[in-house]
């Protein structure tokens, strides 16, 4: 699939802005502040409903508006004519509305898949670096690009996370025993709830994780001339032997989780807060032979963060789907060598998008478009200028 437009009002530092964009590569070039990214970002939006720059909607909204509007037509691929159109409106103080095809549709995360995207950016760096819960996003946002219904887990896990934990908190301070009361039955109950969405999504993140390490093993090996052998296992609290091997892999975590919940209801009682479940799992990524985190240099940790989001670009091209690839100045980042064999590697996407504050630093693609930023204004130019 790919985007043949894209319109914004008030939506970041853009008054109004519409542009025709083409299979293939679209670069936007443009200094820092201008607004390239926000354009990439608007498109990251209207697929996942999320930004990788920020949390919450209000930075954006133009300054002084009370909402922003996003628009794009999507066509299903080079050999499929058919045309959606997708609309997001974000506003202060209410929820989102989104329409697709111009009908309102009753729950914004419900149109999570009539565009899909895979985003690398420069704050992809924390996949290596940072916390287990920037590795668990990275995963995550890829459960949700391949199977777009894992959005409503992943929401049904906070809020019974939010709720247990509001539970837990009250019962600070009781016994430790279950004593049949009002409290226990309503955390039996959060627990069933828990184990049976957190199972979900646990395996949804085993097989993905399963899925995309040999596409990232070979992304990696394009990218990175030398040291070039790359692992990632799944890390977790839970006892997974024997998991794969069941009859049914799902309900096999579930009682797991369940017995987890049990063997640690008194710390759990004590500190107030879930100690069970896919929320405080990891991901360990090696380098060689070393973990890559604390260990790798600043290139290789630059080349894994990509190599995990290329690969799972390709993962989802193998599920049957042409996602838009989104390279939010990552280029910049890259020596010259690794330039040309990232080129080589995107060059046949179907479609993708590329922001650069110097033209130059991205290589030349055949039949590309490019097209300048400045103060919130859009022109196509000359690959030639």
């Amino acid at each position: 699939m790919f985007v043949t437009e894209l319109s914004l009002t008030d939506f970041r530092n853009y008054t109004t802005a519409s542009l025709q964009l083409s299979p293939g590569v679209n670069v936007f070039v443009g200094s820092n502040g201008q607004g390239k990214t926000n354009l990439v970002e608007a498109v990251e939006y209207l697929s996942t409903m999320t930004s990788h720059r920020v949390a919450s909607t209000a930075p954006l909204i133009r300054a002084g508006c009370d909402s922003a509007i996003l628009r794009a037509k999507v066509q299903a691929a080079h050999d499929d004519p058919r045309i959606i159109s997708v609309e997001m409106e974000v506003a202060h103080g209410r929820s989102n509305v989104a329409r697709l095809n111009r009908a309102p549709v009753a729950r914004p995360r419900d149109m999570v898949g009539a565009l899909r995207t895979v985003v690398f950016s420069p704050v992809d760096l924390a996949i290596v670096r940072g916390d287990p819960s920037d590795r668990r996003g990275w995963l995550d946002s890829l459960v949700v690009t391949r199977w777009p219904r894992m959005a409503g887990s992943r929401q049904d896990l906070d809020r019974v996370l939010k709720q247990r934990n509001a539970l837990l908190k009250s019962m600070a301070g009781r016994s430790m025993r279950p004593s049949g009361g009002d409290a226990d039955t309503t955390l039996a109950a959060w627990n069933e709830q828990l184990a049976t969405v957190g199972a979900e999504l646990l395996h949804a993140r085993l097989d993905t994780l399963a899925d995309v390490l040999p596409h990232v093993q070979r992304a990696y090996e394009t990218i990175a001339p030398v040291n070039n052998r790359v692992e990632a296992t799944y890390k977790t609290g839970l006892d997974l032997e024997g998991v794969t091997d069941s009859n049914d892999v799902r309900a096999t975590l579930q009682e797991r989780m369940l017995s987890a919940m049990e063997a640690r209801r008194s710390d759990e009682v004590n500190r107030g807060v879930t100690l069970v479940g896919p929320q405080r799992d990891d991901i360990d990524l090696f380098v060689g032979e070393l973990p890559a985190k604390g260990y790798a240099s600043h290139g290789e940790c630059w080349s894994l963060a990509l190599a995990l989001r290329l690969g799972g670009f390709e993962l989802v091209r193998d599920d049957g789907t042409e996602p838009v690839l989104v390279l939010d100045d990552v280029f910049a980042e890259l020596d010259t060598s690794r330039r040309d064999r990232l080129a080589g590697a995107i060059v046949d996407a179907e479609q993708v998008l590329i922001t650069a504050a110097v033209g130059a630093d991205v290589p030349g693609f055949p039949s590309e478009r490019r097209f300048r930023v400045d103060a919130g204004r859009v022109w196509e130019e000359s690959v030639d200028e």
